[in-house]
């Protein structure tokens, strides 16, 4: 069978995966279920070095970290420095709601040649509000508050590839991701019990206290 060659060459071409999506919608769980049935990927994630930099901040002051310009400049680089290893592909699961700023955290990786893919994970209101409480969030939590406007924004063109995850288990959702961006993941024969274990390991890893 031969093999075109364009494949090949993409393959050996570092990969950021951006998985994108509304809060609560499951990106993180899609990350870390991609990393762990994918040897050799990282996952970089721009919110730890956003809250790193609000907590260096007196707290009237803290703002949304995506409006420091000096976050957006350090996410760039730093994914651009993640991609320079052997460590393929990176991912970045994190909501950005605005087309233009994507581009400019993604501009140094796409600059040096690295194939950048994206995807936003969405899902209908109810299935959202129901994945929010299961994660111990209330109605008026800061991604319930936000939900309304993320899926709107969301689901503009500017955010394709869409895929919807109303139906989709975590493994099923990254079972997709991969094979749309090239991959091959290890089959997932893990227990109901087991995944869930995993799952609710990554969710208090990820809480965020007086961010």
């Amino acid at each position: 069978m031969l093999v075109c060659p364009c494949l090949t060459i993409l393959r050996l071409v570092p990969t950021l995966i951006w998985i994108n999506g509304p809060n609560a919608v499951g990106k993180t769980q899609v990350a870390h279920n991609l990393h762990r049935r994918l040897p050799g990927s990282f996952i970089s994630d721009p919110e730890h070095l956003g809250f790193a930099m609000r907590r260096m901040l007196p707290k009237p002051r803290r703002m949304d970290f995506r409006d420091v310009p000096l976050w957006r400049q350090a996410v760039s680089e730093m994914l651009h420095l993640a991609l320079q290893g052997p460590e393929d592909p990176v991912i970045a699961p994190m909501t950005i709601l605005d087309p233009g700023l994507l581009g400019e955290l993604t501009a140094s990786a796409r600059a040096a040649g690295h194939r950048v893919e994206h995807v936003t994970l969405l899902a209908d209101r109810t299935t959202m509000i129901r994945r929010i409480h299961r994660r111990g969030e209330t109605s008026r939590s800061f991604s319930a508050r936000q939900l309304d406007r993320a899926l709107d924004v969301l689901r503009a063109p500017e955010f394709a590839r869409h895929l919807p995850t109303d139906t989709l288990s975590i493994s099923a959702v990254a079972d997709d991701v991969a094979s749309h961006t090239g991959f091959t993941l290890s089959p997932d024969t893990s227990g109901r019990l087991v995944r869930q274990g995993r799952q609710l390991a990554v969710q208090l890893r990820h809480i965020r206290l007086n961010a």
